[in-house]
């Protein structure tokens, strides 16, 4: 078997073929893949790489993967399609990478962590910025107060969505909000909490999202009671407050299949608007005794971070692999994976 063969799967989404892309100037060859045949034929074609279509159905994925290192999983909602990918890999001994940010998603990944350390793959989901910043910046806060009992997250971003991630939102909102207390995640109205956070421009309303780290930021800190936030406006946060009541239309199918059409009419962010807008990434955690560390970062534009860390935690995978088992990107990586990508400053702990 090739040592450097990396299938990307959901290639011609927007964010697939922004990997796909990059991955090509900086040298690499990935397979392309995904359900639609026509489509990744197109952009292999435009690129000089390979196609090799198929879908997630039935038993016969694994069989695609018996000459593939390193699969980048890219097709979302990754609820419907991360299991089957993540199933066929842990059959051939594949590592795994995914861009995901659905709590659902990662905790069905660590559940497969004895699975994975059995045939040598390493799963780790959330490889994109759904949840890199966050998740090394939690990190890098629990390693400067080691005995933490609580976390707090949030980052504040301008950018657009691409379709994908659109059609993912919508997807949670009948869910509601979620967060960790004393270990264990729990559902929790749609902006339960709403505190002023300085992003490092300036105090801002934010609101309780149910963001990926509710899940991840556990596996790589083991702090119990952990929340994300993201600033809204007051006028927003009442509005969002008020799609508790709406929640359970949300969960019907004839409603989510309509927002979903509309989501899928959605643009993603050109290259001028990703260079315009960086993000703000911030950080607290507190002990029993009432110490307090804070932390901020700035990195790139989200989908940006997503391309150069995904190629970079493939990179790493396809040179110096762990042991088998389920990571997340600071686990992989190390807390100060992020200040190694494009855009990214350092990370800046203080006592507040």
């Amino acid at each position: 078997m090739s040592h450097d063969r990396i299938l990307i799967y959901g290639a011609y989404g927007y964010t697939g073929e922004l990997i796909a892309r990059q991955a090509v100037s900086e040298g690499l060859s990935p397979v392309l893949s995904g359900r639609n045949a026509a489509r990744v034929a197109a952009l292999a074609q435009s690129l000089g790489l390979d196609a090799r279509p198929f879908d997630l159905e039935g038993d016969t994925v694994a069989g695609q993967l018996a000459d593939i290192n390193v699969v980048l999983h890219c097709a979302g909602p990754f609820v419907d399609t991360a299991p089957a990918m993540v199933a066929a890999c842990i059959a051939t001994g594949t590592h795994y990478l995914d861009i995901t940010g659905e709590i659902e998603v990662f905790e069905h990944v660590f559940g497969r962590d004895a699975d994975a350390r059995e045939t040598g793959a390493v799963l780790c989901p959330g490889a994109g910025f759904d949840v890199v910043p966050t998740d090394c910046l939690a990190a890098a806060l629990a390693e400067s107060l080691p005995d933490a009992t609580e976390l707090a997250l949030g980052f504040e971003s301008r950018s657009g969505l691409s379709p994908g991630t659109a059609k993912t939102s919508v997807e949670g909102l009948a869910g509601g909000g979620r967060v960790r207390r004393n270990g264990r995640i729990v559902k929790v109205a749609l902006a339960a909490d709403v505190r002023e956070i300085d992003f490092g421009d300036g105090p801002k309303h934010a609101m309780t999202i149910p963001w990926g780290d509710v899940s991840t930021a556990y596996y790589s800190t083991r702090i119990p009671s952990i929340a994300v936030y993201m600033p809204m406006s007051p006028g927003r946060i009442r509005q969002v407050r008020w799609l508790n009541w709406a929640r359970p239309l949300l969960g019907l199918s004839p409603v989510k299949n309509f927002l979903k059409a509309r989501a899928g009419r959605v643009h993603g962010p050109d290259a001028a608007t990703r260079a315009r807008h960086g993000t703000r990434v911030w950080g607290e955690v507190r002990n029993a005794s009432g110490e307090v560390r804070v932390g901020r970062l700035q990195v790139a534009n989200g989908y940006d971070v997503t391309v150069h860390a995904s190629l970079a935690l493939a990179r790493r995978l396809l040179t110096d692999a762990p042991e088998g088992g389920a990571y997340t990107p600071s686990k992989l990586a190390g807390s100060a994976f992020v200040e190694t990508l494009p855009g990214s400053g350092r990370i800046a702990i203080t006592n507040e």
